[in-house]
């Protein structure tokens, strides 16, 4: 299927590992520029030298900069002041006890998770509805919508995000800007596997017994019973950037194998 982006220029925040790092992959593969961001020139560098393995480095960019404050965004934004596709991908979780959270915590949290993409969304928005055209992407979490116990803090901003981008959604009505989320289910990232390593060997258990007793006890609505890949997750966004995605905006739009018991 041909996406119809080549020569499209995207942004993917956080893309130098995990969900972020395979969207970045994926859209390079279907002829888009891809620009690659970290916090650091050495992580940036590292990802785009990996990418080039793959896909040709003329569709490649580099951008070190730490989104988790305004500064930060606005470095990327002289930088790359125009994009045609913009996908907030960027975000930090932790497992913490809801009352050992600090506020400091609490706003870390949000500025990393929410204030990222809401401070980039608000410069590229106007340019894309002056073009009548556009993407943005929020890679949410199904924490969004089942907020975990032992995550509330995390589960907060990936309901916000959801808040967010149905609200520019409905800014862009009647034009050729659409604006999606997409929520993952439990993924299997670098971070995420590094997270169940350690938690398996502080429970004396192999990582295969770790995550069946996470889906069994954790996720126990999952329909798939195993860990999404992000090149699963990275499909699904590479689709809602296409021409061919047009019919779909203000939506919320499962990869998490089942795990939120809706139908809608």
């Amino acid at each position: 299927m041909d996406l119809r982006i080549a020569g499209k220029t995207a942004l993917v925040t956080g893309s130098t590992a995990g969900i972020g790092f395979a969207i970045a992959k994926t859209l390079a593969e279907n002829g888009a520029r891809v620009i690659v961001n970290g916090r650091t020139t050495a992580s940036v560098d590292q990802a785009i030298a990996k990418l080039s393995e793959r896909v040709s480095s003329n569709l490649l960019q580099g951008c070190a900069a730490d989104l988790s404050n305004a500064a930060g965004v606005q470095k990327l934004l002289d930088a790359h002041g125009d994009v045609d596709i913009l996908i907030n991908n960027l975000g930090i979780f932790d497992v913490v006890p809801f009352a050992e959270i600090s506020d400091a915590e609490w706003m870390r949290f949000f500025e990393v998770n929410v204030m990222s993409g809401v401070r980039l969304s608000r410069h590229y928005l106007p340019l894309m509805l002056q073009k009548n055209w556009g993407r943005i992407i929020f890679i949410s979490s199904e924490s969004g919508i089942c907020p975990p116990g032992d995550m509330v803090h995390y589960g907060m901003t990936k309901t916000a995000q959801l808040s967010v981008s149905r609200g520019l959604a409905e800014i862009a009505v009647g034009t050729g800007v659409t604006v999606n989320s997409v929520l993952p289910g439990p993924t299997k990232t670098e971070g995420a596997a590094n997270f169940f390593a350690s938690m398996a060997k502080d429970q004396g258990i192999t990582v295969e017994e770790m995550e069946r007793k996470f889906f069994a006890e954790g996720r126990p609505t999952s329909l798939i019973k195993r860990f999404i890949s992000p090149d699963e997750v990275a499909s699904m966004v590479a689709y809602i950037s296409s021409p061919l995605a047009a019919g779909t905006t203000g939506a919320a739009l499962h990869v998490d194998g089942g795990v939120v018991r809706s139908i809608v």
